[in-house]
């Protein structure tokens, strides 16, 4: 026999429950953990601090987005715009003596209650009409922002943030910085993982199926539906709150604009609906994959000999990143989430079966 049945087995509820139902996974998890907890001690701060810390940051974002499209099956183009209230909430609480622990809960509760008004718009509308819906919501966002100096300083000014403060200690040095984005990427992580296999979990998916179906077996679709825009709301609050707080320093309203939105849902898509690992993959290529092109396009003009005006180091970046993301889902159309499954689904069978053991 030149092959054998391999995989996952649901033998029974135990270890079909279990977050990482094959051993190679809790390994490779452990592994990653290991290598971002060392990440400030083995690689040159520029890197940690310019491209690992927004990754984590945005990472955490996209997995909320994620929760109500992905799972929930509500198309969201207003995300920038929860993460928008989240920031300037927290910001505003922590200037007025509230302690940052506090600080990022208001902002996470502010950006949940405004967040769930999106799901009042999907008690009615579905698919492309409540992505219009959504996106509309993004545009008021962009007016108060800019046209509102009492919170965000007006059109062309930004919001100082004051200094991060945890349990007490000021946290200036990047290295805490970094520390601070990487607990609460494993905080949304953790949570992600374990809703997936609660009874929540499930009716999210069965109102993303189908939702009339979903009312037949008892499941309360509208209710999911605002528990699903506030769950990911609170997470897309906090988010932007420690992104401005950890890495911008100030928030300005072009920070969170509809390009933002747009950016935050290619992010997901391109990763993989409904996927955990697949959104740490397409932050990873939206957020990271331009600037990387951008130093291969230089250095091999350089190497040619080739003199290329600003313009054009402009655009051959944007046009070889976005020729990449075809590729990348013309090939797999479920995003790169589902592509890993693939390989790793592959690697499973016989004569590679030894990540099972």
């Amino acid at each position: 026999m030149f092959y054998r049945l391999s995989g996952v087995y649901h033998t029974n509820y135990i270890s079909d429950s279990r977050i990482y139902k094959v051993p190679a996974d809790r390994n490779l998890a452990l592994t990653f953990l290991i290598l971002g907890v060392a990440a400030p001690f083995i690689a040159p701060a520029l890197y940690v601090n310019s491209y690992m810390l927004p990754w984590l940051i945005w990472t955490s974002a996209a997995l909320g987005l994620n929760l109500v499209t992905g799972w929930a099956g509500q198309l969201h183009l207003g995300y920038a715009a929860v993460m928008a209230v989240g920031a300037y909430s927290a910001i505003h609480a922590a200037r007025f003596g509230v302690p940052w622990e506090f600080a990022l809960i208001i902002g996470g509760l502010s950006a949940s209650v405004i967040g769930s008004l999106f799901a009042f718009a999907a008690l009615r509308a579905k698919g492309l009409y409540l992505a219009l819906t959504t996106l509309a919501m993004q545009f008021i966002m962009d007016w108060v922002l800019t046209h509102s100096p009492a919170i965000s300083g007006g059109s062309h000014a930004s919001l100082q943030a004051p200094t991060l403060k945890l349990l007490g200690q000021e946290i200036t040095s990047d290295t805490g910085l970094y520390y601070v984005a990487l607990a609460w990427c494993l905080l949304v992580t953790i949570f992600m993982l374990n809703l997936k296999r609660t009874g929540l979990g499930r009716a999210l998916v069965a109102v993303r199926e189908k939702d009339y179906a979903a009312a037949i077996l008892g499941v309360y679709s509208f209710y999911y539906k605002i528990v699903a825009f506030a769950m990911s709301s609170f997470i897309g609050g906090v988010s932007g709150a420690l992104l401005v707080a950890t890495f911008f320093f100030l928030a300005a309203p072009e920070q969170f604009s509809v390009a933002v939105s747009i950016q935050a849902l290619a992010m997901v898509i391109v990763g993989g609906l409904g996927s955990i690992i697949g959104s740490y993959f397409g932050v990873a290529l939206i957020l990271l994959v331009p600037g990387l092109v951008n130093g291969v396009v230089v250095a091999a003009s350089e190497q040619l000999g080739m003199q290329l005006n600003v313009e054009t180091l402009a655009h051959i970046p944007n046009a070889v990143y976005g020729a990449l993301i075809v590729i990348i889902l013309l090939i797999e159309p479920l995003g790169l989430g589902k592509l890993y499954g693939n390989i790793r689904d592959y690697l499973m069978v016989w004569p590679f079966d030894q990540l099972r053991k």
